[in-house]
């Protein structure tokens, strides 16, 4: 039987793959991703310039270097400060919403299944651990 989040997936890129007419060419596809992409980051940037529920505080990362792993996560900072309003938190979770959509038909193109991506990726992060630092 298939786990929940499996199904909402599956449902997810079956329906954009139902939905999606106008953009099906694998260029417009990724350019379309990386055009909500783009919106998604216009979307922070104005939550912290034109709204300004939250602003950037930005400085060096500063950690021990000897120390764990653990510590170090714990040590580094977002540079984030105060929360997203919900009118900004609307917009952004559109945007990402957006852009999920995009995902999903580039990997209904490519004939690639959201689902299995996200679980090989888990797979190698748990495999890998602290080693998969990016």
């Amino acid at each position: 039987m298939k786990e929940f989040e499996d199904m909402i997936l599956d449902k997810f890129q079956y329906t954009v793959n139902e939905l999606l007419v106008r953009n099906k060419s694998i260029i417009d596809a990724t350019t379309k991703y990386q055009e909500s992409n783009a919106r998604v980051n216009r979307s922070i940037v104005k939550a912290i310039t034109q709204c300004g529920c939250v602003k950037i505080e930005a400085k060096k990362q500063v950690f021990p270097s000897n120390a764990e792993f653990e510590e170090v996560r714990d040590s580094m900072d977002t540079h984030l400060r105060g929360n997203l309003c919900e009118n900004c938190s609307d917009l952004i979770e559109k945007d990402i919403g957006r852009n999920l959509f995009y995902l999903a038909s580039i990997c209904n193109t490519l004939d690639l299944n959201i689902y299995d991506i996200l679980i090989k990726e888990l797979d190698r992060m748990k495999m890998l651990g602290k080693y998969n630092l990016r």
